[in-house]
């Protein structure tokens, strides 16, 4: 293996304005509406922290505050709880502070996902890190990001997750042009492009949002001009280290993902996200499920 500088820190970019969930968004942040009792943002946290990556910067913008209350000690609270004997509440209550050491950047402007990790830079300095985005939700018994690591610590250069996705809805992603590498689950990647038209993707394997990321990106960042909807975007700038040798920040590989994704990108699959972990939960499904399943029969 070679001598790669270890990734310990995470980026998760948290600064977006959540319209497609409005009203609910209006006042509180996309990121933390509860996949049943539980905010998105808490799990992507609890991911990072599994993968061993207990420095996490969260980049927010206004009216996010309620995040970083979530991942601080809530006091009275707790003296409540313990005063009424509810150990199980209070051990939820404290999770969050103790998942990772959590620091904070505002973007001030909303300039894209590319400007987003820009921000990063100061705390991230000369280091590898992983970028986790919230709107991906990966299933804990897939460690993806484990993995990605383990990719980066061989190939060096940055990684990024691909899955695969159904030829009409390509355009929803960046996709990856790819190369077989000697690695069943490991390709090269040597070109991306931002949101293709059905009929002029590459491929079919998808970026979802997951990256680990050499810091030669700030610099590509930097000089990178607003590329489709008027937005730096990360994808454009992952493409310029893809031409990249080793010396220079690159290359990019991908890890082609076949586990358990839950995206919370829109109201539908929101939804279908709050069903599927509802009906996961030993403590919900007994109850839920046949609840669920009586409720479809009725509306047929």
């Amino acid at each position: 293996m070679a001598d790669f500088d270890p990734v310990t820190k995470a980026v998760v970019p948290a600064a977006g304005l959540g319209t497609r969930f409005l009203p609910a968004t209006k006042a509180t942040p996309k990121e933390m509406l509860p996949i049943v009792d539980k905010p998105a943002i808490q799990y992507v946290v609890e991911e990072a922290a599994s993968a061993g990556l207990l420095d996490v910067l969260m980049v927010t913008g206004k009216n996010k505050r309620s995040i970083e209350d979530h991942f601080d000690r809530a006091f009275e609270l707790e003296e409540a709880l313990e005063a009424k004997g509810d150990e199980q509440r209070l051990s939820q209550v404290r999770e969050p502070a103790s998942l990772a050491t959590l620091h904070y950047v505002r973007q001030g402007e909303p300039k894209g996902l590319g400007h987003a990790v820009l921000c990063a830079k100061q705390h991230v300095g000369d280091h590898p890190f992983a970028c986790l985005l919230g709107d991906d939700l990966i299933d804990y018994r897939d460690p993806l990001l484990k993995r990605m690591i383990e990719v980066r610590d061989t190939f060096g250069g940055s990684v990024i997750a691909l899955m695969e996705v159904p030829r009409e809805q390509v355009s929803l992603y960046g996709v990856a042009t790819i190369e077989a590498t000697t690695v069943d689950d490991v390709v090269r990647v040597t070109d991306l492009v931002e949101k293709p038209p059905v009929d002029e993707a590459p491929s079919n394997w998808a970026i979802i949002g997951r990256y680990v990321i050499d810091p030669a990106v700030f610099e590509v960042l930097e000089n990178t001009p607003p590329g489709r909807g008027n937005e730096i975007q990360l994808t454009d700038a992952l493409r310029t280290l893809a031409g990249r040798g080793s010396e220079e920040g690159g290359p990019v590989h991908g890890v082609l993902f076949r586990g358990r994704r839950y995206d919370t990108g829109d109201k539908l699959d929101y939804l279908r996200t709050v069903v599927r972990f509802a009906a996961d939960r030993e403590d919900l499904a007994p109850d839920f499920v046949p609840w669920l399943r009586e409720f479809l029969n009725e509306i047929g």
